[in-house]
């Protein structure tokens, strides 16, 4: 393990040997489930059915053909894929060649691609057919930058029948390697090596830089083993759970379930595209048990129109939230709905969520309203995590436990990054004193819950009285005519600054007379909330988001900023 220093006392001297320990690595899971559940259906998609055996045994193909071209360990090897099953493949078969996993995110551009592949040195990048462009294209921006320094990497094409095949000629035309005659010629019967040590990389995985180049998070296998099953802990996964792949694999690596689905010998299904109409009728025709979404698919699956639900729902289905703080709104009519969801959150330098809303019994008798407030608070420390604070950020000092005094979130614990790549000053930063630091602003409650208010840069300061974007937003979602919305901070003549609502109404809101549902959602929000935190401007239309579906908050400040500021006369 790393770190060292002098030995504490202990009853013994006994050593550590290879009968008594390993290094953790999640790989461990995949064996396991071969073993116990050959012929149970591991991965689903569309018309391909994959048992524990077979991915097994594909996975060991991977790991082979890669060393055999001397990828292993150093390399990095990147996927850039929807919810496919090479994607699910390429978390065990690349770790187990000894190299470091980078999911893409396929909604990301070609220059921001370009970035991460050169930033991580990528020697292989796999590539679902329908985003072989964007490949090239990537690849041909480093091409120009390196000139004749630049070494291309080994380029493997992933062909999926369920989409137009000429997407895949063109990519076998250009060179390309396809996936499956990649797997053949590797051994299924490998034997693959585990990490000496668990603090390897198994994984890297880019945050979405909003305003900068995103940053590379490094994650270990220790990390990656303790939060596979504490994922399946606090969730109270069962063995032979039926998840429903809406979560993309390309976010902290499916937030470790793609690991967890081994240990539990589950059953995954792909979904390339999600929609409400897909995740109703998976639910339907593929006996789904679980899945994870980040609100904004919540929001699309409670205001689906009656042709693409099926309801009521076959069985309790139990989902996972994070991504952004849901909206009471959304959690309480995914309830109405029959799904159980559990709200959770962190970031992808913990793995992903790493904070739950651990539900207690006596919520169950609070109104609708109240208990969806309550679930809305992020909560305490998964099972894997070992700290978790929210402290004063020019002390260190925790806030008191009052549910009102604002501070940093932060986390300490074996579910923390190694760090980001290739950057010191970001570490030193977000390693400062001891804690990994969120950049999150919250408040503690009298029962140790946190709640996150905003991120550090989204708080609204209006006459020295801070204002909570997110609880704003929170009151807005409850306005019938609103879909989505998003506030931030406008420049005010009187009180520096002021909330501005930016807001896509419902399908079907008469929109013909814009000042009259402004006006209407501003009386809502006068009898809602405190007089200082009623947006004092509205503006309809789509919201901008990044590539993984975060709205672009600073976008809208630009925006808001570029208004002008709110005249004193008005108020």
């Amino acid at each position: 393990m790393a770190g060292g220093g002098e030995r504490e006392a202990d009853i013994d001297d006994l050593p550590k040997n290879p009968a008594n320990y390993m290094a953790l690595t999640p790989l461990w899971f995949l064996d396991r489930a071969a073993l116990v559940h050959p012929n149970r259906l591991s991965v689903v998609h569309g018309p391909k059915r994959f048992t524990w055996s077979e991915t097994y045994r594909r996975c060991r193909r991977l790991a082979s053909a890669l060393a055999a071209r001397s990828i292993g360990p150093g390399c990095t090897v990147a996927v850039i894929a929807p919810n496919i099953p090479a994607i699910y493949e390429a978390h065990f078969g690349v770790p187990m060649a000894g190299a470091v996993l980078n999911t893409v995110n396929i909604r990301l551009n070609a220059a921001t691609i370009a970035f991460l592949l050169g930033h991580s040195s990528a020697a292989v990048v796999i590539v679902d057919q329908e985003f072989f462009t964007l490949a090239e294209e990537s690849l041909k921006i480093i091409a120009e930058e390196k000139k004749a320094a630049f070494k291309p990497p080994l380029l493997i094409v992933v062909g999926d029948e369920t989409c137009d095949p000429m997407s895949l000629r063109h990519a076998l035309r250009k060179g390309a390697i396809d996936y499956e005659k990649f797997l053949e010629s590797g051994d299924p019967d490998f034997a693959w090596k585990p990490p000496k040590d668990e603090w390897h990389s198994i994984a890297l995985g880019y945050t979405s830089g909003t305003t900068s180049n995103p940053k590379g998070v490094v994650l270990h296998h220790r990390g990656a083993y303790l939060m596979a099953l504490s994922c399946a802990l606090i969730w109270g996964m069962n063995e032979g759970a039926v998840y429903l792949w809406t979560l993309p694999m390309f976010h902290c690596n499916g937030w470790c379930y793609a690991w967890t689905l081994a240990a539990l010998c589950g059953t995954s299904i792909c979904l390339r595209q999600v929609t409400a109409k897909a995740v109703y009728s998976a639910i339907a025709a593929q006996g789904v048990t679980h899945f994870c979404a980040a609100p904004v698919v919540l929001n699309s699956i409670v205001n689906a129109p009656p042709s693409d639900t099926i309801l009521p729902l076959p069985r309790v289905v139990d989902v996972n939230t994070a991504g952004a703080a849901p909206p009471p709104s959304v959690l309480a009519g995914m309830t109405k709905l029959g799904f159980r969801v559990t709200h959770t959150y962190g970031l992808s330098e913990t793995f992903g969520p790493s904070v739950l809303c651990a539900w207690k019994p006596e919520w169950d008798l609070l109104p609708l309203e109240e208990r969806a407030r309550v679930h809305a608070r992020q909560g305490v420390r998964y099972v894997g995590l070992e700290g978790l604070d929210v402290v004063n950020m020019n002390t260190m000092a925790p806030v008191p436990a009052d549910g009102t005094t604002l501070g940093e979130i932060v986390m300490r614990g074996n579910v923390v990054m190694k760090g980001y790549l290739k950057n010191p000053k970001a570490n030193a930063e977000t390693f400062a004193h001891g804690w990994y630091h969120s950049g999150d602003i919250g408040v503690k409650h009298p029962d140790g819950y946190i709640e996150v208010k905003d991120r550090a840069k989204d708080i609204i300061i209006s006459g020295g009285e801070n204002i909570s974007s997110l609880e704003v937003e929170s009151y807005l979602y409850m306005h019938p005519a609103v879909l989505e919305v998003s506030v931030v901070a406008r420049p005010d003549e009187q009180w520096g600054e002021s909330p501005c609502a930016f807001v896509t109404p419902k399908e079907g809101v008469d929109q013909s007379n814009e000042q009259a549902l402004a006006e209407d959602i501003i009386k809502f929000c006068r009898a809602k909330m405190p007089a200082y935190w009623v947006p004092k401007s509205v503006v309809f239309g789509p919201l901008p988001k990044t590539a993984t579906g975060k709205i672009k908050k600073h976008e809208l400040r630009t925006k808001a900023k570029a208004m002008g500021p709110v005249k004193k006369s008005r108020l």
